[in-house]
């Protein structure tokens, strides 16, 4: 066993006979979303089995579709494993970090894709009733701030 082997004996169990590595992550540290991205990631090659086996842990269990002669091939799958499912833990942590400036650049952008309002949308706008709360007295109409003009001439 290669770089696993490194690992405590706890968080990791090798069966050669069977061809799985299981891993025991720590549910605080990793994400659930990062284990499921890490995991959609070696879908192609290996059967994935995930398991919560108490609140503060994930089991994963990988066993490649066909396997490959070497036999270290487990060991490599599962430090692969290991590998991806830090990357999607840091890529989930700079995400949530940034969410604000996300969402406000995902608005801008929407917003910017639809463009000013057309004439037919302006015509059928019903400009009369009240826009929004106002509870400072900012947005005043002229009206309301300075009444209405009267013809010359009326008193």
């Amino acid at each position: 066993m290669g770089a696993l082997a490194e690992l405590p004996k706890e968080a990791v169990t090798v069966d050669a006979t069977a061809q799985t590595v299981s891993l025991l992550v720590a549910s605080d540290v990793y994400p659930v979303g990062a284990l499921y991205a890490a995991s959609y990631v070696l879908l192609d090659r290996a059967y994935i089995h995930l398991d919560a086996p108490d609140a503060a842990h994930f089991r994963v269990t990988l066993a490649w579709k066909k396997p490959p002669a070497d036999p270290d091939a487990i060991d490599r799958l599962g430090g692969e494993f290991l590998n991806e499912l830090l990357s999607c833990a840091w890529r989930a942590r700079i995400a949530e970090d940034n969410r604000a400036v996300i969402e406000s650049a995902t608005a801008r952008a929407l917003a910017g894709a639809m463009g000013a309002p057309s004439l037919d949308d302006l015509e059928s706008f019903d400009f009369g009733d009240q826009p929004l709360e106002d509870p400072l007295g900012i947005a005043l109409s002229w009206e309301e701030k300075y009444g209405k003009r009267k013809p010359e001439g009326e008193p």
